[in-house]
């Protein structure tokens, strides 16, 4: 089987249903967004510090979900993202937080390849987040989507966000703080 199918050589392409829409729109920048986020997960999986960690069994299921998340907002019937999965991140980012100290201070995406790659997937996660936010502010279909989407998102990126940190002591160094 070829790769190539040349049907989206015009600027459109097929959803899961095979409604044909344009590359250009809210649909595919939000499913788009989630699919590079994969990518940087999958990128932070390859660091020395997180392979073979809890880590990267939190991450394979990270990037699994995201998968799921893809093809429910490709319009595929289902509910692709439950509460469980929410109930999870919470719980891991609950976990790693009893190991850190409290901090209110803004953090500079800094310390180590590790640590800043955690810091890139939570950026993306919120773009991602604001992305199928506007989806669903301009898509009738958008409301039949599941509805634990958003608090999914929202909790990612608060896991990268922690994992950054937790990272970040696992390695012996210090967040950075940032400074006016």
């Amino acid at each position: 089987m070829r790769v190539y199918t040349k049907t989206g050589d015009g600027g459109k392409t097929s959803l899961a249903d095979g409604t044909r829409v344009e590359k250009t729109s809210l649909q595919l920048e939000a499913y788009g967004t989630v699919d590079e986020l994969n990518s940087f997960v999958g990128l932070l999986r390859a660091e020395e510090s997180v392979v073979a960690s809890v880590w990267d069994e939190q991450l394979r299921f990270v990037q699994n979900k995201l998968f799921n998340l893809g093809a429910a907002l490709a319009g595929a019937p289902g509910d692709w993202i439950c509460t469980d999965d929410v109930q999870t991140l919470e719980h891991w980012i609950d976990a790693m937080q009893a190991t850190l100290p409290v901090s209110h201070d803004f953090l500079l995406p800094s310390g180590s390849r590790a640590v800043a790659l955690a810091h890139v997937c939570r950026t993306i996660t919120r773009r991602s987040e604001r992305n199928v936010l506007r989806w669903i502010e301009n898509s009738e279909k958008a409301n039949e989507q599941n509805v634990a989407i958003l608090p999914f998102l929202n909790r990612l990126s608060d896991y990268f966000f922690v994992l950054s940190r937790t990272l970040c002591q696992q390695e012996g160094k210090k967040s950075e703080i940032w400074s006016k």
